[in-house]
């Protein structure tokens, strides 16, 4: 029962002190889970990354889901997913409670303006960080860079083109690149 508490408050410190959604809260949940308490390796938050991004709901539940998950099976699972959830949802509930004279408070405005800027901090820190545990191959160096650049093109040049046709091409490559290279002929992905 332990376990399920320190999940639960684990990520609803991550829930109630980080600002600016899924994205931002990544950087937060690398440092207390893999850092501070150790329950994930950073490949394994690599691949919760990337199948958080891929399936329906924001990704710092699917973190927090998969790491209770592995931690304390469904019961660890439900105490870190609803410690994500419940802080985030009583602030905003609370706010929305007084939203109409809430953002007319002018230190209320300037701490948002400054929010703002911390948030795209941390998601500059979170993508850094996943770069650096990122393996030292060619293909996805350069699968991620061309992302970036189109992204960039995309925002610089306002071009209708969305994000997720560029991941599933991303991930056609690279499976495409998977298949030719022989990897079928593997069994369990080594050398049989």
């Amino acid at each position: 029962m332990n376990i399920l508490l320190d999940l639960f408050l684990t990520f609803a410190k991550i829930g109630l002190f980080t600002f600016g959604g899924g994205y931002a809260m990544i950087a937060m949940i690398e440092n207390s889970c893999i850092e501070h308490k150790q329950w994930i390796t950073h490949d394994e938050m690599m691949n919760i990354t990337v199948v958080a991004e891929s399936t329906p709901g924001p990704i710092a539940i699917n973190c927090a889901t998969f790491t209770g998950y592995k931690k304390a099976g469904f019961p660890g699972a439900l105490a870190a997913t609803l410690g994500i959830i419940v802080p985030s949802f009583a602030v905003i509930y609370f706010i929305s409670m007084f939203l109409d004279h809430f953002l007319e408070i002018e230190m209320i405005a300037d701490a948002f303006k400054g929010i703002k800027i911390a948030v795209g901090l941390l998601i500059l820190d979170a993508a850094a960080t996943m770069i650096k545990k990122m393996q030292k191959k060619k293909l996805p160096r350069a699968i991620m860079a061309c992302c970036c650049i189109i992204m960039l093109c995309v925002n610089l040049f306002a071009w209708n083109f969305s994000s997720i046709n560029l991941m599933l091409i991303a991930g056609i490559v690279s499976l495409t690149v998977f298949i030719l290279s022989g990897a079928p002929a593997r069994k369990g992905g080594k050398e049989g």
